[in-house]
This record gives structure tokens, C-alpha cells and sequence, in this order.
């Protein structure tokens, strides 16, 4: 009888260690990269040209857009039947208008709600099962978090990105 557990103990013992081994051993995350007077992530599309700055929010053509990353991940649980299944891990940046990183900062606790209550409905709705990677599950994601941003800071911010997403099942 103890032949036949023993087998199954040092399997349920080897995947343990094995995964704390993973968790343990990976890599820190790199060090952002900022700007030193403003504390913001700036690039600039390199075809782009600079406008006159009157162009519409939805008209990204021809104008400089700055990235701002949000600070810290989103962690998001995903419940099912009343259990915890997985916990996802979402990192953010902003495309806003230049200059827009200091008003983010100012705002940050306000859009950090908003973004998790759409990321805790999309759980919800089941948009974090199976393959949630899949456009046609991403694209209301996108636009909601997007909508929601905007909400808070009006169009001068662009788009929502999603600039990392993993999904650890439990």
C-alpha cells in the first residue's frame, strides 16, 4: 500500500518545490526607466510629425503622445463558485497628450479604483477563463478601461495599454 502512495507524495512534493523554486527564482522586474524632472515614460512614434496641438482626442494623427506607465501591477482575483481559481496580473501605461504625468500621478488612487472595478467586472463576466488573450475578449477590456480613463481625465488621454498579462491558476 505504501509503495503505490509514496510515488504520488513525491509528486504532489517534487510540484510543490518545483513551483516555489519558479517563484522564487524569478527575475526582478527591470527598473522603469523615467525622466528625471518629471517622472514620466516619453516616447514619440517615429513617423509622427509635432501638430498645432488642436487636433481632436481621437485623431492621433500627426501629434506627439506621451506614455505614462501607472505604478504597480493590478492584481485581479478570478472567483468561481466561490472558490478562488487564479489570480490575474495586469500592468497599465496611458497614452495621453504631452504633459499629462503629472495630472496622472494626482489622480492615481481615483484610476486605480476605476481600473479595478473594470477589471474585477471583466472577471466577473468570465473574461479571464479559458483563452483571454483572444482579440475578440481583449477588445471590450481595452475599450472599457479606456472609457473609464477618459472618465477621469478627460480625452486628453488616448488609449489604455495593456502592457503585461499573466494568469496564475491556483
Amino acid at each position: 500500500m505504501l509503495a503505490k502512495i509514496l510515488p504520488l507524495i513525491l509528486l504532489i512534493v517534487g510540484t510543490g518545490a518545483g513551483i516555489g523554486a519558479g517563484i522564487m527564482m524569478a527575475p526582478e522586474p527591470a527598473p522603469e526607466h523615467e525622466m528625471a524632472s518629471t517622472g514620466e515614460e516619453h516616447m514619440a512614434p517615429p513617423t509622427e510629425t509635432m501638430d498645432d496641438g488642436h487636433g481632436a482626442a481621437e485623431s492621433m494623427e500627426g501629434g506627439e503622445h506621451d506614455y505614462v506607465k501607472i505604478p504597480n501591477q493590478f492584481i485581479v482575483p478570478v472567483v468561481e463558485h466561490d472558490e478562488l481559481t487564479s489570480l490575474v496580473v495586469i500592468t497599465l501605461s496611458l497614452e495621453t497628450k504631452p504633459g499629462m504625468a503629472d495630472k496622472i500621478r494626482t489622480f492615481e488612487p481615483k484610476l486605480r479604483d476605476v481600473f479595478l472595478q473594470v477589471l474585477f467586472d471583466h472577471a466577473n463576466m468570465g473574461g479571464f477563463k479559458g483563452a483571454f488573450t483572444r482579440s475578440d475578449v481583449m477588445h471590450p477590456l481595452r475599450t472599457a478601461l479606456r472609457e473609464a480613463a477618459q472618465r477621469q481625465l478627460g480625452h486628453d488621454v488616448y488609449d489604455v495599454l495593456i502592457m503585461d498579462m499573466t494568469r496564475q491558476d491556483v
